[in-house]
């Protein structure tokens, strides 16, 4: 008990002194979570979209190698950037960068910096799981746009795109959870985050696990409240629980008044009500 006291009298000491360091790191951490994960998903559907165009045969010879060689580049891109640490992603285009090219190419922002290497791994991940969402809607969704004069663009728009969103809304709100614990890495190119704080607070004081135990429960808060809010989100997405098949055809009516079998409200456990009685 006297070790617990201990503890929790360190953590005290160390937010007194370092606690507007701890919200500034918060902050940023956030910040570049949030954009780094906005623009990775635009990327994500940019390739997941480019890689599920289709073509066949009879297609120009020019339409095929744009689309074949399209695909080979984002699976270079998707492979690479999922089959390496992140840490050293940053080191290569961050340092590596300007060393190839003799310092033509450097950058002057580690913001900057950090939102174009945490955006880019980002949506490596998206791109597959974009492109899973879009081949996981029934074909027969695209065929029926076809049938009534939609082209490629307007499908994907309109039909197949709205229903992927829904299916991948999940793994947007994952990436975002990782991107949170994720961008502690970001420390390696020294931008100013929640653990870079911890690091100068444990440096200056020498008090490394009572400031440990202060980063890992703001971590721990931070995705706690951001899969709240997802699942919010998520719900929202749902729909309401039930819903009435609206028709102004009486013979459509007397088929009955349809029910949509949700996981809350009355009608979760009843699926169709048939009122013809009432109509004869």
């Amino acid at each position: 008990m006297g070790k617990f006291a201990q503890l929790i009298q360190d953590i005290g000491k160390l937010w007194t002194q370092y606690g507007d360091s701890y919200l500034r790191g918060i902050q940023s951490t956030l910040i570049l979570a949030l954009v780094a994960t906005t623009i990775g998903c635009l990327i994500g559907f940019a390739c997941g979209v480019l890689n599920t165009i289709p073509y066949t045969k009879r297609d120009p010879l020019g339409k095929r190698f744009l689309l074949r060689l399209l695909r080979v580049l984002i699976r270079v891109y998707v492979e690479v950037f999922r089959g390496t640490p992140m840490l050293l992603q940053a080191v290569f285009i961050f340092y590596g960068l300007p060393y190839i090219t003799n310092n033509m190419y450097r950058f002057n922002s580690i913001w900057l910096a950090s939102i174009i290497i945490v955006s880019i791994n980002t949506g490596a991940y998206m791109a597959e799981s974009v492109r899973g969402g879009i081949i996981s809607i029934d074909p027969g969704q695209t065929e029926g746009a076809k049938a009534i004069g939609m082209n490629h663009f307007q499908t994907m728009t309109s039909v197949i795109l709205p229903q992927a969103l829904r299916n991948i809304m999940p793994q947007i709100g994952n990436n975002f959870i990782i991107n949170v614990k994720d961008t502690s890495v970001m420390f390696i190119i020294g931008f100013p985050d929640f653990f870079a704080a911890h690091r100068s607070a444990a440096g200056a004081s020498y008090l490394y696990f009572p400031s440990a135990t202060v980063e890992m429960v703001g971590y721990l808060t931070l995705t706690l409240a951001a899969s709240i809010l997802l699942r919010w989100v998520e719900k929202k997405m749902d729909g309401d629980a039930s819903y009435e098949l609206a028709a102004a055809d009486q013979l459509v009516m007397v088929a009955g008044t349809y029910r949509h079998p949700g996981k809350n409200g009355p009608f979760a456990e009843q699926s169709k009500e048939v009122n013809i009685d009432d109509k004869l």
